[in-house]
């Protein structure tokens, strides 16, 4: 069961997300680091853990913006990092080949960003692509045909649910039964609401490869010992719901 670490970057800073309304975003305040700066928090959540893969959500581009390029630099010259999961608003083959061509990053294309599924049929069969599924309040966000034709999902498929980030109601266990039900053999990651331990034994319960957490993390809700005995956690095999 894999735990990934969340950073949303702002204006070169680690900010707190809540419920996706990106404007009211500010600058995180964590027990874990002295300041925001993305390298101090990422230091900091590695003496909870040693994780090998970060999320990252590039907030700017993702907005049309100035991509964070320093801090992205600066996080992949990090020893223990071995994975960037990058979602920098991707809308093109361009921009993501020239993320793949930069290790450590494994581009996510997020759903929110696409026009239509052309993208992602043009890159479907690369290794290191994921595809985040993104859920707001509204419902999804993104052309139809990315959500209803599984045959487009790559291997990796993250289950976005911004409604639920920073909330700590708890995952929208539902929503990732019922896609997990659809993805076949896919590794399906959670994402959004993830309170605790008990949260990420139900969802491996069935099948969910692995969770995107931040809130919980900085909250102390998961310690050392816990996350080193979620390493060596295995999903269930069997789709079943949660108790």
């Amino acid at each position: 069961m894999q735990i990934i670490p969340v950073l949303d970057l702002k204006n070169g800073q680690v900010v707190r997300a809540e419920g996706g309304r990106r404007e009211t975003y500010r600058s995180i305040s964590t027990p874990l680091s002295p300041d925001a700066d993305p390298v101090s928090v990422a230091g900091g959540l590695h003496t909870l853990h040693p994780f090998p893969a970060f999320y990252i959500a590039d907030l700017d581009a993702i907005e049309g913006g100035q991509p964070n390029a320093d801090p992205l630099q600066r996080l992949s010259a990090m020893p223990k990092i071995r994975e960037l999961w990058l979602d920098a608003g991707f809308a093109n083959e361009k921009d993501v080949v020239a993320a793949i061509e930069g290790p450590p990053v494994r581009p996510v294309l997020g759903t929110e960003s696409q026009q239509d599924d052309a993208l992602l049929r043009t890159l479907l069969d690369h290794p290191r692509l994921i595809l985040s599924l993104d859920f707001f309040a509204d419902g999804f966000r993104g052309p139809a045909a990315l959500l209803g034709q599984p045959e487009l999902w790559p291997q990796t498929v993250i289950v976005m649910t911004l409604a639920k980030v920073g909330s700590g109601t708890g995952p929208d266990f539902a929503r990732l039964q019922e896609i997990k039900s659809r993805a076949g053999n896919r590794t399906i990651i959670a994402a959004g609401g993830i309170r605790d331990e008990q949260d990420i034994r139900q969802l491996a319960q069935f099948g969910i490869a692995g969770a995107l957490m931040a809130t919980a993390l900085h909250q102390g809700a998961l310690n050392s010992r816990q996350l080193d005995e979620l390493d060596h956690l295995e999903p269930a095999l069997e789709n079943s719901a949660p108790a």
